[in-house]
């Protein structure tokens, strides 16, 4: 019994690593769709054209996030803000937007 709890247990860190991974990929994406907004100035239109795509269903999928038309439009506000993904995920960016918030109040 113990070599099956040993097993779930393995499976299912294996499965988080996998979903970090997509996740990852997803960042990845809406870095270079950033990118392509600064540069080309179509980036929304790019994360949205990836995320409707086979390809970009099947990562947002593995990465745990339903892909329908709510996410794809949020993925395309996220890029128009033209926040990078390291940079939006920071402690001291998280800390700005609350205060922001809290000021607004």
């Amino acid at each position: 019994m113990l070599d099956s709890v040993d097993g779930t247990a393995f499976n299912n860190e294996q499965g988080n690593r996998a979903r970090k991974l997509f996740a990852a990929v997803v960042l990845a994406a809406l870095d270079d769709a950033i990118a392509d907004d600064k540069k080309y100035g179509n980036g929304p239109d790019q994360i949205a054209r990836w995320a409707r795509s086979r390809d970009g269903r099947e990562v947002l999928s593995c990465a745990g996030i339903d892909p329908n038309e709510r996410v794809v439009s949020g993925l395309m506000d996220f890029v128009s803000k033209g926040i990078r993904t390291s940079v939006a995920l920071s402690r001291e960016e998280s800390e700005r937007r609350n205060a922001a918030t809290a000021e607004a109040a």
